[in-house]
């Protein structure tokens, strides 16, 4: 039993001396003198030529084996006392922020487990997939050392181990999913890594073998995320073949349709203020459709609900020509032209104004095209075209498109309604101009994220603190918006980010200016955001809001769409349709 003892004391002793050498810092030995002292004392322990270090770490050994010992101690401890010069900075600041990052690391999420063991205490269904991808960082880095100090023969060997393991785990995440082969391929490089730590074991060697992986690795996700956000944003901006086919047919048989078979019913409900009407401005016409059946499925009284569709030349044949295919129950529904909109000019409004100047013209269609996928992400959001569209500008016109009307509900196409929206109606604006949901439960969604504050222009007249609010389904009083001349500050903004030294993008960041204290909160189960960026909203939540938002990149007709959000989506669209069928749409 004592000699059991002096060995697990020795090789607490050797693990103690390990972790300084590698870490540099003062490790207390996990035992006192005084106890291994006290030890010493019972009947039962015979421990010859004993002492300590400096530090308190006991010695075990022959008299002229511990004098060599004390001597070496006292050079570690002399050596230790000098100040160390760090000739690398960037290599002290990848160690600092790796130490960071270990910070975040859940330790019970990884399990414990060690290249090292014989056996894998981690009873979790990836343990062995870890183990293996562990294994093979190992391998690199003895690979590196092999070939540097000419083992040749070991560099092959672990060249060919590491080919091996890569072809068992291939795209395994589970243990379940690794070929029986598996095990034996861990057993094998164990044993090979034990051979190559043998042979080649240097703790500073290695330290710095794994900062120059970290600093590879790190690289590799920036320039992934680079290459992922534009490869979004581009999907974002694509139309679906489907989609397409079905304007395009859509757009056809309008066409053929003699103008008397052409027109809505019902037209007299469209200036009628007593009634519930809708803005929907969009150049989709499956998103449109969505809008529009499920705010009538979901409505009490149908045939008190009026929609005011607006879209562009190209799709105004196939528009039309699905709502009188596919009318919207008891409702009304009307479809518009925005180019039959003669007085939106560019005389009248900034944004065409602006499109017409040779600057803008070559920022958004004609500068500096990039050459590969990670440097083209920067700009891309920026200089999309689309958020020069007049659809999307619209919605600072909204008097001036509907001038009998009082209120209206503006709707975005990317939104799905699942209760009845009537009582928006009701809610007391205060005076205000624009009902919304608030955003600022997050710090992102704050005026200082949308607007440049180092513009005077903003930072004299705008709280960087302000909360933001979500456009998509905002109730607007058109007679406060009359009074306070909102469209009139619209243009005043826009006119000033010319040079788009205000904003970058969008008509967020306008609306928040234009819109500034003139906002009424609404309550946020009306209005519930994200399902087209966050794969963390509460279903719950989902479930209990009145309108859900697609916002984001992942709109739920396109194949990036988050499939659990999708079917509040797709339980509007008829796929039997002929039309839906004709063009190989499918949920």
């Amino acid at each position: 039993m004592a000699g059991a003892l002096v060995m697990s004391f020795v090789a607490l002793c050797a693990l103690a001396a390990f972790a300084v050498a590698v870490t540099g810092a003062r490790v207390d030995p996990l035992y006192s003198s005084k106890q291994v002292l006290d030890w010493s004392r019972q009947p039962n322990f015979k421990l010859q030529n004993f002492s300590l270090t400096e530090d308190g770490i006991p010695l075990l050994g022959m008299p002229e084996e511990v004098t060599r010992r004390k001597l070496l101690e006292r050079t570690r401890v002399k050596k230790k006392m000098e100040p160390v010069q760090q000739d690398d900075e960037a290599l002290v600041r990848l160690e600092n922020a790796g130490i960071e990052r270990s910070k975040a690391v859940d330790s019970a999420v990884l399990g414990k487990y060690s290249i090292w063991r014989r056996e894998n205490e981690n009873e979790k269904a990836d343990s062995k997939v870890r183990l293996m991808r562990d294994q093979m960082i190992m391998a690199r880095i003895y690979s590196v050392l092999a070939k540097s100090r000419d083992k040749l023969d070991l560099y092959q060997e672990l060249l060919t181990r590491l080919k091996e393991s890569q072809r068992s785990l291939g795209e395994a995440t589970a243990d379940a999913e690794l070929p029986k082969s598996a095990s034996e391929r861990v057993k094998v490089m164990g044993q090979l890594l034990l051979k190559a730590r043998d042979q080649l074991y240097d703790c500073k060697a290695i330290t710095q073998r794994l900062r120059a992986m970290l600093q590879s690795a790190d690289e590799q996700v920036r320039s992934l995320k680079k290459q992922s956000t534009f490869l979004s944003q581009l999907a974002a901006k694509t139309i679906p073949n489907g989609i397409h086919c079905l304007s395009m047919r859509l757009t056809i048989d309008y066409y053929l349709l003699s103008p008397e078979k052409r027109k809505f019913p019902k037209s007299e409900n469209l200036e009628n203020p007593d009634l519930y009407h809708y803005a929907l401005f969009s150049d989709n016409v499956l998103a449109a459709s969505v809008v529009v059946n499920s705010t009538i499925v979901n409505a009490k009284e149908p045939e008190k609900h009026v929609f005011h569709l607006v879209t562009d030349k190209l799709n105004f044949g196939a528009m039309n020509m699905w709502f009188l295919l596919n009318p919207p129950g008891d409702a009304t529904i009307h479809v518009e032209n925005v180019d039959d909109f003669k007085w939106l000019n560019s005389s009248y409004c900034p944004v065409l104004k602006q499109l017409e100047s040779a600057a803008m013209k070559e920022y958004y269609f004609k500068s500096d095209r990039p050459k590969t996928l990670s440097a083209g992400s920067s700009n891309l959001k920026y200089r999309n075209p689309k958020y020069l569209s007049m659809l999307n500008h619209l919605r600072f016109y909204l008097p001036q498109v509907y001038p009998k009307l009082n209120k209206i509900l503006f709707l975005d196409d990317d939104i799905v309604v699942q209760k009845d929206l009537t009582g928006l109606w009701e809610v007391d604006l205060n005076g205000n101009v624009n009902g919304a949901v608030e955003t600022c439960g997050e710090s992102f969604h704050r005026f200082d994220k949308y607007l440049n504050f180092s513009n005077p222009n903003i930072a004299q007249n705008f709280d960087p603190n302000a909360c933001g609010w979500a456009y998509g389904m905002n109730m607007f009083d058109l007679e406060e918006w009359k009074k306070k001349d909102i469209t009139g500050i619209y243009h005043k903004w826009q006119n000033m980010n010319e040079n788009r030294l205000l904003w970058k993008l969008g008509t967020l960041p306008p609306g928040l200016l234009t819109f500034y204290k003139l906002t009424h909160p609404l309550d946020k189960s009306w209005h519930v955001l994200g399902l087209g960026y966050n794969p963390t909203i509460e279903r719950s939540e989902i479930d209990n809001a009145a309108v859900v938002h697609y916002n984001g990149n992942m709109k739920p007709w396109l194949e990036i769409a988050m499939t659990k959000y999708r079917p509040y989506w797709t339980k509007y669209i008829n796929y039997e349709h002929t039309y839906v069928r004709g063009c190989k749409i499918s949920q």
